[in-house]
């Protein structure tokens, strides 16, 4: 009954109130027992994964919209036909714990009418589901502006982005080569009855045939292998700092690229990680005290690199610019319903911004990897096309066969390999 109380209101804040479920999720998994927190982020994770196709669903049922405070009966709702739907939870306790939930929700005089609703989802199913998945953006759960711009982007792909966006993200491990190779670490996780697949583009990263906890991953504690998708991980590996090299990650927080930079070439100069936010760069410092590595940290905005750096300018540049997400879905289902039409065009002016300020940044000869867990070309290879357009020193270095001027960059899209969603373009300076 808690537990579901506890989503109902979750997923009202997340849903009215626009908080994200990152920073709900924690807070409330402490309200509840031990035993029931991973049955509160399925819930939370699974409702807002299917969130227009369960709220299609029970507007079928609904005589009239619960408005104002009652939103979170709303919600309680979703989280009951999410469980009848989507989960092995018995209907008669998925039925009672949500029904009970609603004294908890200061809602009693609704027990009945969401007691009826569910029972009118598990008796006619199939009609209600028909008459839901006759739209794609329905059946799929995205919204319409999504699927709109996925389908002009990716006219063959787009419904396979949308699918693989809503299924279960598999855990990617990085494992630290400068303590084992990837070979040696797979085989220590084998002995520890865990088994695990390398990926065929990202040298360090290992997939898990079933998720983990940290703790039982060989040396984590020590540094020896960090939690970071696949796609994340070419960052470091596409940047190929060099030994002597001072080396900037912009954006850095929570510190995973940033960490990867220094594995992979420990003999850097110096390694300047800059980000705004006060509160992520302590995952940063948390990060790199695990693995035992140093980098002068800074907090400061990207877009204005002279507030916060007097020193040399720098011989590569990681910009890990702020954007959509849309690449990380599957990983943050709030994001579908988040993200506003408007924030496109927005983010894609501030990556601009940064993009023609950290140039400044970067020597003569040095180079600039461009990254976004997004998979909208506004973001991506319209935004470098145009930098390449208005930047005369800037010249564009292709990663593969397609990746050219009129076209640039690397797009991985979510589910290929069972990756996140990433963009790479890399830029040098011309001397």
């Amino acid at each position: 009954m808690k537990t579901r109380a506890a989503a109902a209101n979750i997923l009202h804040q997340v849903l009215n109130q626009g908080q994200s479920l990152s920073t709900l999720l924690p807070r409330y998994q402490q309200e509840v027992a031990a035993k029931d927190r991973a049955l509160l982020q399925e819930l939370c994770f699974g409702t807002l994964r299917w969130y227009s196709r369960l709220d299609a669903i029970a507007k079928q049922l609904l005589e009239k919209p619960l408005k104002g405070k009652y939103q979170s009966v709303h919600s309680l709702l979703l989280v009951g036909i999410y469980q009848l739907l989507y989960t092995r939870i018995p209907a008669h306790a998925a039925l009672a714990e949500t029904v009970n939930a609603c004294k908890l929700l200061k809602a009693e005089p609704f027990k009945g009418m969401v007691n009826g609703v569910l029972r009118n989802v598990q008796r006619q199913q199939d009609e209600l589901t028909a008459k839901v998945d006759a739209l794609p953006q329905l059946r799929l759960a995205h919204p319409n502006w999504l699927v709109k711009r996925l389908q002009k982007a990716y006219p063959e792909q787009w419904q396979d982005i949308l699918e693989a966006n809503n299924q279960h993200p598999p855990m990617w491990i990085r494992v630290n080569q400068s303590h084992h190779s990837r070979e040696d670490y797979l085989a220590l996780l084998q002995q520890s009855g865990q088994e695990a697949e390398p990926d065929n583009l990202a040298e360090g990263a290992l997939r898990l045939a079933r998720p983990a906890d940290v703790t039982t991953l060989p040396g984590f504690e020590l540094g020896h292998s960090s939690v970071q998708d696949a796609a994340a991980q070419m960052a470091a590996q596409l940047l190929e700092a060099a030994p002597g090299e001072t080396v900037l990650d912009a954006c850095a927080a929570p510190g995973g690229k940033t960490a990867h930079i220094l594995e992979r070439q420990p003999a850097l100069a110096q390694l300047v990680a800059v980000d705004m936010d006060g509160e992520r760069l302590k995952r940063v410092y948390q990060n790199l005290e695990r693995i035992g590595l140093q980098a002068t940290v800074i907090q400061g905005d990207a877009a204005k690199p002279a507030d916060w750096w007097q020193g040399p300018a720098f011989d590569r540049i990681l910009l890990d610019a702020p954007c959509s997400a849309t690449g990380v879905i599957r990983r943050h289902p709030d994001i579908k319903w988040l993200r506003r039409p408007d924030d496109i065009a927005q983010l894609a002016a501030l990556q601009a911004q940064i993009l023609d300020a950290l140039w400044q940044q970067l020597k003569p000869g040095g180079t600039l990897l461009y990254a976004t867990c997004s998979i909208l070309p506004d973001e991506n290879s319209a935004q470098i096309k145009a930098f390449l357009q208005r930047t005369p020193d800037a010249r564009h270095l292709p990663l593969h066969p397609s990746d050219t001027v009129e076209q640039p960059g690397w797009q991985l899209l979510p589910g290929a390999e069972q990756r996140d969603g990433f963009y790479y373009a890399k830029l040098s300076k011309l001397p």
